[in-house]
C-alpha cells in the first residue's frame, strides 16, 4: 500500500476529521462540515476513510506537522510512534534523553506523574484512533451500506476494511492495556453523545482484545497478500502471539501454549528474514522485505511530522556525527542515547562481531542525564537507502523510513521464550533453530550459534534486547520479567539515582491522566498514584 497510501496523504485527508481529542471523549461525532453522508457516499469514500485510519499513525493532524489532533500537546510531540516509543524505551535501560522538556526527566527516572504530558499524549492519541475506528464501524454496517446502494464486490471489500478497522482498534486497546491497565472503554455499539465512558479492568480488556482478533481473522486478507502497510492475518496472529506472551501480566493466567500456537502461525505463513539486518532500518526497507508484517508508513516529503522515524533518527544524532550520513543533512537534535546496559549485551562497543549493535561515541557510562555525549548514541535507523542514496526528505530533516510494528524476528523470540516458560506444542530444538537464524544473520556465520542448554528465559530477555532494541518492546519485556520495578535489576538513573534505585511495584502500570480522572467520575486511578 506504500505508494497509494502516500499518494492519498499528499492530497490531504479526504475522510472525516475530528476536533482535537478533549479529555477522553471516545464517542464524539465529527464536528466539521465534512459529513458522514458525504464521506461515505461511495465505495471510494470508504477506501479513503480506511486510509485515514492508517494515516493517523503517521501524522499528527490533517493540516500539517505544525498542528495536532491531540489537544494540549505540542504538535512536535504528538505523533503516535514518538509517544509510544517514549513510553516503552525512555523509562528503561535502553534509552535516556538529554532534554529538559517538562515530563522527560521523570520518564528518564521511571517516575512519571499522573500529569506527565507524554503519557497523557499517548493515552489521548490511542483514544483518538479508537474513536476514528468506532466511527468507521458505525458507518459501514450492512444497513448503512444498503441505504447507500453499495452492493456486491464493494460490500465484500468494505467488510475487509471493517476487519482492518477492528484490528487497528484492538491494537490501540492493547497499547492502553499494556501501559495503563484499566482505561475508559467504548465501541461502535455505545450511544453517541456526552456520556462518560465506563472503565474496563485489565483482564476484561484482555478478553475483549483476544475475542476481537479471533473474530476478524476470517475477514482479513491472507498473510502477505494485502496492500503494503495494511493489516492481514499475519498481523492479527502476531498481535495475538504478543498478547498471549504477556497474558500472565495482564490477567494473572499464563497462556504460553497459545503464544506458541500463534507465533507458529506467523512463522509458517511465508515470511522470511531479510538477509541484511541493518537494511530493515533504511529508507527503502519496503523493497524485497518479507520480514516486516505490518508497518507504519512514512513519507519525508508529503506526510511530515516531527515524530515517527524522523524523531528516531534526529534525536539520536547531533552535528558531530555528520547528519548527512543518516539521511537528514539539516537534522540532528542531540537527545536520545543508550545507557551502558545495552552495549554491554554485545561483544564490544561497536558490535563488530554481533553486527546488530551499532553505536557511536566512546563514553558508555551516563554520568550526567543532560549531557548527550554521556552514553553511546544509537545509529540503527537511517533515512538512507540500502544502496547509499538519500531517502526522501523535505528540507533534509524528515524521514521516509517505515517502522515495523511487527516483524518475523519477534515471532521467533516469542516462540522460544514461550517454550522456555513451559508452553506446549513447541520444542527447544525448533526454538534453537529460530534463534540461530537470527544470530547467523547477526554474525554472518555460525560463530554466534547457541546450544539448547543456553536457551533459558534470561537468555531470551537479552536476545530480545539485541534483536529488537529501540523498537518499542523494552518496558513490556522488563515488566514481564519482573525487572522493571524492584531492585533485582538496576540501570543508571533508574529511580532518579545515578547508580540506580528500586522502583515500587505499582509503577509497572502508568497512571491514568489527571485531567481524565477529574472529567470522568467513572475512572478510578491505578494503585499507588
Amino acid at each position: 500500500m506504500k505508494n497509494s497510501f502516500k499518494t492519498i496523504l499528499a492530497l490531504g485527508f479526504l475522510a472525516i476529521s475530528l476536533n482535537a481529542c478533549k479529555k477522553e471523549d471516545l464517542n464524539l461525532r465529527p464536528t466539521n462540515d465534512v459529513t458522514a453522508e458525504n464521506v461515505y457516499a461511495t465505495p471510494a469514500g470508504y477506501k479513503n476513510s480506511l486510509v485515514k485510519l492508517y494515516a493517523t499513525y503517521a501524522l499528527t493532524s490533517p493540516s500539517g506537522s505544525d498542528n495536532s489532533d491531540v489537544g494540549g500537546l505540542n504538535a512536535g510531540f504528538a505523533d503516535f510512534l514518538r509517544l509510544f516509543w517514549t513510553s516503552q524505551e525512555l523509562v528503561t535501560d535502553e534509552a535516556i534523553c538529554a532534554w529538559g522538556d517538562v515530563g522527560i526527566p521523570e520518564l528518564d527516572y521511571g517516575t512519571p506523574s499522573p500529569d506527565n504530558q507524554f503519557l497523557r499524549g499517548l493515552y489521548s492519541r490511542s483514544i483518538l484512533q479508537i474513536t476514528f475506528c468506532n466511527e468507521f464501524l458505525r458507518e459501514s454496517t450492512p444497513e448503512k451500506l444498503a441505504g447507500r446502494n453499495i452492493t456486491g464486490a464493494d460490500v465484500t471489500a468494505i467488510n475487509r476494511y471493517r476487519a482492518e478497522a477492528r484490528f487497528l482498534r484492538a491494537y490501540q486497546y492493547w497499547v492502553l492495556m499494556d501501559a495503563f491497565g484499566n482505561p475508559p472503554f467504548i465501541t461502535e455499539d455505545d450511544a453517541i453523545g456526552k456520556v462518560n465512558p465506563k472503565q474496563i479492568q485489565r483482564a476484561a480488556l484482555f478478553t475483549y482484545i483476544e475475542s476481537e482478533l479471533k473474530a476478524i481473522e476470517g475477514d482479513l486478507a491472507d498473510a502477505r497478500t494485502n496492500e503494503y502497510g495494511r493489516a492481514d492475518k499475519g498481523a492479527d496472529w502476531a498481535l495475538l502471539a504478543r498478547l498471549y506472551l504477556n497474558a500472565q501480566v495482564y490477567t494473572g493466567t499464563a497462556k504460553y501454549t497459545e503464544a506458541i500456537t500463534y507465533s507458529s502461525k506467523v512463522i509458517n505463513a511465508g515470511y522470511s528474514l531479510k538477509a541484511n539486518y541493518m537494511n530493515l532500518f533504511k529508507a527503502d526497507n519496503e523493497v524485497n522485505n518479507t520480514e516486516n508484517i505490518l508497518t507504519i508508513n512514512y513519507d519525508g516529503i508529503n506526510g511530515t511530522n516531527y515524530g515517527g522515524t524522523t524523531f528516531l533518527i534526529n534525536a539520536a544524532i547531533n552535528g558531530d556525527m555528520n547528519p548527512t550520513t543518516y539521511g537528514v543533512p539539516n537534522g540532528g537534535w542531540g537527545g536520545n542515547r543508550t545507557r551502558q546496559n545495552l552495549p554491554a549485551l554485545f561483544p564490544d562497543a561497536n558490535g563488530s562481531q554481533d553486527k546488530r549493535g551499532v553505536f557511536f561515541g566512546t563514553k558508555r557510562n551516563v554520568d550526567a542525564v543532560g549531557e548527550f555525549t554521556d552514553g553511546l548514541r544509537i545509529t540503527k535507523f537511517k533515512n538512507v537507502t540500502s544502496t547509499g542514496a538519500m531517502g526522501r526528505s523535505l528540507n533534509g530533516t524528515f524521514s521516509s523510513l517505515d517502522f515495523a510494528l511487527f516483524r518475523l524476528a519477534e515471532q521467533y523470540l516469542i516462540y522460544g521464550e514461550a517454550v522456555a516458560r513451559g508452553g506446549s506444542g513447541g520444542s527447544v530444538s525448533q526454538a534453537r533453530t529460530y534463534v540461530n537464524l537470527l544470530r547467523g544473520r547477526a554474525y554472518g556465520n555460525t560463530s554466534g550459534d547457541v546450544s539448547e542448554a543456553a536457551l533459558t528465559t534470561d537468555f531470551y530477555l537479552d536476545e530480545r534486547a539485541r534483536e529488537l532494541y529501540w523498537e518499542g518492546h523494552r518496558r513490556t519485556d522488563l515488566v514481564r520479567y519482573g525487572k522493571f520495578t524492584g531492585s533485582t535489576y538496576l540501570w543508571p538513573f533508574k529511580g532518579g539515582v545515578q547508580a540506580g534505585a528500586s522502583l515500587p511495584a505499582y509503577r509497572n502500570l502508568y497512571p491514568l491522566p489527571l485531567a481524565d480522572l477529574i472529567a470522568n467520575p467513572n475512572l478510578v486511578q491505578n494503585t499507588g498514584y
